[in-house]
């Protein structure tokens, strides 16, 4: 790992942010596998930006990783969901079964991303 020089306060900001964000996420995962919830896109575009402009900060850290994470399910999320509209148009059961299914893909990377962070252990890469 590169030497990285400890900022004091560094490791709990870079934690309070992970929570926040890992909290956002959570409310849209959720709402996602509720029938009848629904939780603003805009919650989730917090959430990514947030990740994005901090993710420089952890560099070196621990929760770099936890960074990098977060940042891949929403993308990965987002492809996922895109290329599945069509099963909506077309297809309506198949749609709503494949967003499901995202969604709960979705709701299992952030439970198990914040579990980790709790436990101050990295992600895999």
């Amino acid at each position: 790992m590169n030497d990285v020089i400890d900022v004091p306060g560094r490791d709990g900001s870079l934690k309070t942010v992970g929570h926040i964000s890992y909290l956002l996420h959570t409310i849209v995962a959720v709402a996602a596998v509720m029938p009848g919830a629904q939780a603003s896109i805009t919650l989730l575009a917090v959430a990514f930006i947030l990740d994005l402009v901090k993710k420089s900060d952890a560099n070196g850290t621990w929760q770099e990783s936890h960074f990098a994470w977060r940042i891949r399910t929403v993308i990965a999320a987002a492809v996922l969901y895109v290329v599945t509209i069509p099963l909506w148009f077309f297809f309506l059961v198949p749609g709503w079964i494949a967003w499901t299914i995202i969604s709960i893909w979705f709701l299992y990377r952030v439970v198990r991303g914040w579990m980790a962070l709790n436990s101050n252990r990295p992600m895999p890469a």
